[in-house]
């Protein structure tokens, strides 16, 4: 469609962080915006705050003039609205034209070159790390992420001279089929969203079919060693990278101490010795090498990269310190599936190396808990002490038999506690803590800062 015609845009389920970086985008280009969300929260009150118009309440009387002519407006809906909801439904009946997040992500990638960072795990980093190495090169660019980066303190960013648009590629509903990446990167084809693919073999084929969407200009930069087959047009170049063994880029004289990792980065012509990451966490070593070669592939320089990834600061809850004294340490992480939570926790038990690691998780999903449960089990039994929190069901009703208890179970280490939201406070005051880990894609962050709190008081 043409956006030059649209004066008004409406998000339904406007409160995600996704749709929250489009949001932003429209308004810096000064059109009306508004949406409805089910609950208000910290972000959707910035979004008011910004300009946006949005509403709590699934009522077709709440939708604002400014969003009632069809030829004006344009509406975006994410897939985790269900096809029941008034709202979506009204402007479907009034034809309206109505998109998923990920199409109107797919017009922006064809308009411009696509930067597009696809993985079960690792993307939101490695495409923060990619927008803020080109941002603060004289390269510059264009970037809708799903998380809020730091380095901003936003999840989009603006250029009016680069052509370059960082993308997160979501695979849920295989969104990321939308897009038309210039250069693509692929973290992990970890088996997820089985409710959706109903496989690990479709599931990997979904992200087969991603490659063969890359420009025939452009190149796939592919974690070695990954199950996956690329499906690439003529002219696309194909990369390899590792975060520990050789590859087309990779990661060389490792140094991990003292809180800090330097890592010399090698590229096909190329090397650049001593680079500090920002976040030194052993899984940003991988992410690091993802994001510095498709930095150096769009001509960043070897200072310019040097720099960024010294300065970078991370997306919020992806391995976010919010304490971080001599005797208490507090994380927070994004982690919800069981190849994430190992990588997460084998990260900080190298970074603290003798300290004792306690890891607060709440799951997320009820089938990603049923298909996973084994896994979940052995990854937590790599900490020392586990608090196991009830599942957050986001989109989904309850299945029958299927609650923390049955991780719980599982878990092979003997300090282990199972309790709900609401008791965390009263379970953890009588502990004695080093290094405290919190995981979960839920609801979780709701609870960083009175943790925090606790931790920082001594209690």
């Amino acid at each position: 469609m043409d956006l030059q015609n649209i004066s008004s845009v409406y998000f339904v389920g406007a409160g995600g962080i996704g749709m929250s970086a489009l949001i932003r985008y429209f308004l810096a280009k000064g059109m009306k915006v508004g949406g409805y969300d089910k609950v208000p929260s910290g972000l959707t009150q910035e979004l008011n705050t910004e300009g946006a118009a949005i509403h709590y309440t699934d009522d077709t009387g709440l939708i604002p003039e400014d969003f009632h002519s069809p030829s004006h407006t344009l509406v975006i809906y994410t897939p985790a609205v269900p096809d029941s909801h008034k709202e979506l439904n009204w402007f479907r009946t009034n034809h309206f034209p109505v998109m998923k997040r990920a199409q109107l992500l797919g017009e922006i990638t064809q308009t411009s070159k696509g930067l597009c960072v696809a993985g079960t795990h690792g993307k939101t980093t490695t495409s923060s790390m990619i927008a803020h190495l080109l941002k603060q090169s004289r390269v510059g660019c264009n970037a809708f992420l799903g998380g809020i980066l730091k380095n901003y303190n936003s999840n989009l960013l603006l250029s009016d001279t680069s052509d370059l648009t960082v993308v997160e590629a979501d695979e849920f509903d295989r969104s990321f089929h939308w897009l038309r990446p210039y250069m693509a990167v692929i973290t992990s084809v970890d088996p997820d969203h089985l409710d959706i693919y109903g496989t690990p073999e479709a599931y990997r084929e979904s992200f087969e079919h991603f490659t063969s969407l890359i420009r025939p200009d452009g190149c796939l930069v592919m974690k070695k060693g990954i199950p996956l087959t690329p499906h690439l047009k003529n002219g696309v170049k194909l990369y390899t990278y590792s975060g520990h063994e050789k590859a087309d880029f990779y990661a060389d004289n490792i140094r991990i101490g003292n809180g800090e990792i330097y890592v010399d980065f090698i590229a096909p012509d190329t090397q650049i010795a001593d680079v500090r990451l920002g976040v030194p966490v052993k899984v940003n070593i991988e992410n690091g090498v993802a994001a510095m070669a498709i930095a150096w592939l769009n001509g960043a320089t070897a200072e310019e990269i040097t720099k960024g990834m010294e300065s970078f600061q991370g997306p919020e809850r992806r391995f976010d310190f919010r304490l971080k004294k001599e005797d208490i340490v507090l994380i927070d992480d994004y982690a919800h599936h069981p190849a994430e939570l190992k990588e997460s926790i084998l990260s900080v038990k190298e970074l603290y190396a003798g300290k004792k690691v306690t890891g607060i998780f709440q799951p997320h999903l009820y089938s990603r808990t049923r298909d996973f449960v084994d896994d979940f089990a052995s990854s937590l039994s790599l900490l020392d002490e586990l608090i196991l929190l009830d599942i957050y069901p986001a989109r989904e009703e309850p299945i029958p038999g299927v609650t923390s208890r049955i991780i719980f179970d599982k878990v092979t280490i003997p300090d282990k506690q199972l309790c709900s939201k609401e008791q965390l406070l009263d379970v953890m005051a009588p502990g004695s803590y080093e290094v405290v880990l919190i995981l979960g894609a839920g609801d979780i962050d709701r609870l960083v800062e009175p943790v925090k709190q606790l931790l920082d008081s001594g209690r």
